[in-house]
């Protein structure tokens, strides 16, 4: 018998023992969740390969981001109704060692929710979506899995006059959008979702469900702009509600370059943070798939897009102050009410399009592409020679392949917290954040529109800020640093992409990680970890 031969028939036994052996595992954990769950009927909240609903769970999870490839799929896709059956699952999981991912909406820049290199299951947290309004007490209390958009459905089908702030994809799971910090069109004007958290319930590494008081202070602290997974399974979060106008202020004017859009984009960065706390003008530099070239140069066009907390006058007299060079128009703004605002900034659903679309979980604008993302943040306006050295690198991406820059204005409430007020550290002292995007529309541009990305955040780096080079923790992006995906990680290791979305709230994170989560049950390629013994 040759050597190959004893090679190929060792991996071929080593191979099947190890599946063998998994199965077993994962036979383990089920049979551990039927002894601890009461009435399990397995087949609506256990999701196995065997199941066929697992493939329509699985195939879903990519919908937003073909780019992301697991290389392990989960073992098993936990769909529970109440919160019981998670406690019982964190009970199992720490008995059978199988590692827990935690999913809410799943829109996930790196798939953390959902991928995974060694073995484990999702807790899709999909079947909590219960809402509850109380427009005496301007609060709301939403589970974990209710996307975005229905809590602003809920809110405005019981007053007119209340909002929320919080992200501009309605499809966005609160599970994980609040946890992290939570930019939207309001949040100049009341600063993050995050800031605005007021309560929660989790269930934490020893299956307790815990509540504001009951977890403490440091507990609530770090899962408010820290990132939930880290600390916890969050359930639900109490949230305060803010008055609105009956009728708010939008526009979404598109300028090209041949229409002195460098200009403006340089101007804009003088005031964007600066403006009155009611004015958001957030600005997109955009140069579709479909865009065209000419002359070897592609169409970029600068698309201001902005929410005035008041009438159409209030912002003309405003923008006439602060940004006269715009030229605004009255004819280029719309008065309208904050639940339609919501579906105006959403550039997938169509003008005219009915505010019950926010509840429809599976979204028909999804549009299967390949995506990257990464951020930034900009603390001194970037030079013209800066701005005209992005359009140079956009006419290098190449055809079938888009880009966006999104800059996002702070300034206002924003810039009155302090920086240790919760983890989200983001404060006074940025003019804007910028969350690049690359997309793609087939597999075999992926290399190239990836090294473009990169080559683009490399550009960057003497325009942003520095010691660290701070990042937004929703707009995930491992290229700035993961842990160790076997065993634990040093705390050395995890400051390297720590500091960057946490800056020094990151060492508070790891200590209060270390006092609740010692043995690191919940973990993944970016989460907080314990301090080594």
């Amino acid at each position: 018998m040759t050597k190959l031969t004893i090679f190929v028939l060792l991996s071929i036994w080593l191979s099947s023992s190890y599946s063998w052996s998994n199965k077993t595992h994962i036979d383990d954990f089920l049979q551990c969740l039927s002894h601890k769950i009461i009435n399990l009927n397995s087949s609506q909240i256990i999701h196995t390969p065997e199941n066929s609903s697992y493939s329509t769970l699985f195939n879903s999870f990519f919908s937003d981001n073909q780019r992301i490839t697991p290389n392990v799929k989960p073992s098993i896709i936990f769909t529970p109704t109440k919160e019981s059956q998670i406690k019982a699952a964190i009970r199992c999981s720490k008995i059978h060692g199988l590692q827990i991912r935690i999913r809410s909406g799943g829109h996930d820049h790196e798939g953390l929710s959902y991928t995974s290199e060694t073995p484990f299951f999702i807790i899709d947290l999909r079947n909590l979506r219960s809402i509850s309004i109380d427009t005496q007490k301007k609060t709301a209390w939403v589970q974990a899995g209710a996307t975005i958009g229905e809590l602003y459905y809920r809110i405005a089908q019981k007053s007119k006059k209340l909002a929320f702030p919080a992200g501009v994809c309605p499809n966005v799971g609160v599970g994980g959008h609040f946890s992290g910090g939570g930019y939207g069109m309001l949040a100049r004007k009341f600063g993050t979702a995050a800031d605005n958290i007021i309560d929660a319930k989790l269930i934490d590494a020893n299956g307790q469900i815990l509540d504001r008081e009951s977890m403490g202070e440091d507990h609530f602290w770090a899962i408010r702009g820290g990132g939930g997974t880290s600390f916890g399974i969050i359930t639900s979060w109490k949230v305060k509600l803010h008055d609105i106008p009956e009728k708010v202020t939008v526009f979404n004017v598109t300028r090209t370059l041949e229409q002195n859009a460098t200009q403006l984009v340089y101007k804009w960065q003088h005031i964007a943070d600066k403006v009155d706390d009611n004015l958001l003008l957030r600005l997109f530099l955009r140069s579709n798939i479909s865009s065209p070239f000419k002359r070897g140069q592609r169409s970029i066009n600068a698309i201001f897009f902005t929410m005035f907390v008041g009438g159409v006058d209030e912002l003309l007299h405003e923008m006439k102050k602060s940004f006269p060079e715009l030229g605004l128009m009255k004819e280029d703004c719309i008065e309208m009410s904050w639940i339609e605002s919501i579906i105006f900034f959403y550039i997938g659903f169509p003008k005219g399009t009915s505010p019950d679309v926010l509840l429809n979980w599976n979204t028909t604008t999804k549009k299967h592409l390949y995506f990257k993302g990464k951020s930034d943040y900009v603390q001194h306006p970037i030079s013209i020679k800066g701005l005209e050295g992005i359009w140079k690198l956009y006419n290098k991406l190449g055809e079938n392949a888009g880009v966006e820059l999104q800059f996002s204005p702070y300034g206002g409430k924003l810039s009155e917290i302090l920086e240790f007020e919760t983890p989200f550290p983001h404060r006074a002292g940025n003019i804007f954040m910028i969350e690049y995007a690359a997309f793609w529309m087939k597999m075999e541009n992926s290399k190239r529109s990836l090294d473009w990305s990169r080559k683009l955040y490399r550009y960057m780096a003497k325009y942003v800020s520095k010691s660290p080079r701070a990042a937004y923790f929703n707009y995930r992006d491992l290229d700035i640093g993961v842990n160790n995906i076997n065993g634990n990680t040093s705390y050395e290791q995890a400051r390297i992409w720590g500091v960057k979305y946490f800056k020094n709230n990151f060492d508070r994170l790891v200590k209060i990680k270390t006092k609740i989560d010692p043995t690191n049950i919940f973990r993944n390629e970016q989460s907080i970890p314990p301090l080594l013994s």
